[in-house]
């Protein structure tokens, strides 16, 4: 048996990274950047009015009283003026005609003369003017060849506006990690919309799989259920291999009963063994091995292994895959003690919530047997005890995690947690 940070780092020592694609930005919303991205201008690209007014220049402050010449009007979209040393109307987000770097609101002056055609032709200030006032300089939200995307972000809506504001049409991302997903048990019933039959049950874990890994961007190109033989789980596993998968996903089989045939089929199939058996709860069995250039991990077939195993394994190793950096360890403060077993990591299932002060607090749900998926669909984060853990009484310090890959601890966004 090993421990889970070594289970892990031995994953990690073999995840090879996935090349880039280049993406049209509308399109790369939930992929990850596979490079920096770099500002190819200045942003705003010039200088421009932030309300509506008459733009001034103002050397030093302007007295509140003083009379001004109207040359012309700017309106949004004009081209470059010459102000020629006189005051302009301009409008939002106009660019300023040369010479001329302050703006002033225009409830702040007094119009004193109009021209025929209704235009403004001189104004007062109502009050005193500061030099800069009210002007968006160019370049003042980001400057030309300024990392404005680290490789590795997930691309968001948010990253498209500026994206797509800075003229850039396109972004390299990382490719989609390709997995095939293989359950193995005679008992399942993978077609919800048959009966059972007697000693059936329908299959869970492969829907949960296919769902939570779309959901952390793979593609899944397959999701099939096997019988409990050897020449299925191998069958099914060449198919994948052939379709050129970067992961492969089993479920069941892997303990060590007289079914249990996933270690004897990839010695078989000459998958070099990482791991079998990990020091954690539940997902003891959990095994992990290299089909060529393909990683293949046996799960347990319990729901609640399966989901510890998508969640503290499969999820870390695509991170590493596109280039992400860890997650952040998050802590709070457990109100509810427990007694966890020597020697194994637990994973439990709980929730978490902030009190006034900001402060996080874990509290464990009741029913934590592995077999149960009901409490795993009521709980809101992973509650993790280590392996020396010990009796954990109200008031210790535990680390806990989002329930799902990607998603944030508290809705929203991150919590002002503690870092571990």
């Amino acid at each position: 048996m090993i421990a889970y940070h070594d289970a892990l780092q031995r994953i990690l020592q073999h995840a090879r990274r996935l090349e880039a694609l280049s993406y049209p930005v509308g399109e790369a919303v939930g992929k990850v950047l596979a490079r920096d991205v770099v500002s190819p201008m200045d942003l705003p690209s010039f200088d421009h009015s932030a309300m509506d007014g008459y733009a001034l220049h103002a050397p030093q402050a302007l007295a509140a009283g003083s009379e001004h010449a109207v040359q012309g009007s700017q309106a949004a979209g004009d081209a470059r003026r010459a102000s020629a040393g006189m005051a302009w109307e301009i409008m939002t987000g106009a660019r300023l005609p040369d010479g001329l770097d302050t703006v002033v609101p225009v409830e702040h002056t007094e119009l004193l003369e109009r021209r025929p055609d209704g235009s403004p032709a001189r104004i007062r200030l109502l009050d005193a003017v500061m030099p800069t006032a009210n002007v968006r300089y160019a370049g003042s939200d980001v400057a030309k060849g300024t990392v404005i995307a680290s490789a590795g972000t997930r691309v968001a809506a948010s990253h498209v506006m500026l994206f797509a504001a800075l003229g850039i049409a396109a972004v390299e991302v990382v490719r989609a990690p390709r997995v095939a997903i293989i359950c193995t048990g005679k008992e399942l019933q993978a077609d919800p919309s048959q009966p059972l039959r007697d000693g059936e049950i329908y299959a869970s874990n492969g829907p949960y799989l296919a769902a939570a890994l779309a959901a952390m961007g793979a593609h899944v190109l397959s999701c099939e259920t096997v019988d409990d033989t050897g020449q299925s789980f191998t069958d099914a596993m060449r198919r994948a291999q052939r379709a050129g998968v970067d992961l492969i996903v089993s479920t069941g089989a892997v303990s060590m009963g007289r079914y249990d045939f996933v270690p004897d089929a990839l010695a078989e199939l000459d998958a070099r063994l990482l791991f079998h058996k990990v020091g954690i709860r539940p997902g003891k069995p959990q095994l992990a091995a290299m089909l060529g250039d393909a990683m293949v991990f046996g799960l347990p077939g319990t729901p609640m292994a399966v989901a510890v195993g998508l969640r503290f394994f499969i999820a870390p190793l695509l991170r590493a895959m596109r280039g992400q950096a860890a997650e952040p360890a998050w802590q709070a403060v457990l109100d509810t003690p427990q007694q966890p077993k020597p020697g194994l990591r637990h994973f439990l299932r709980g929730r978490v919530t902030q009190d006034e002060t900001g402060r996080l607090h874990a509290q464990v749900l009741a029913q934590q047997q592995p077999f149960r998926i009901q409490p795993f669909a009521q709980a809101g984060a992973w509650i993790v005890l280590p392996e020396d853990a010990g009796p954990v009484a109200p008031g210790a310090q535990v680390i806990v995690a989002s329930l799902h890959p990607d998603e944030p601890l508290l809705g929203g966004s991150d919590p002002q947690g503690v870092a571990s």
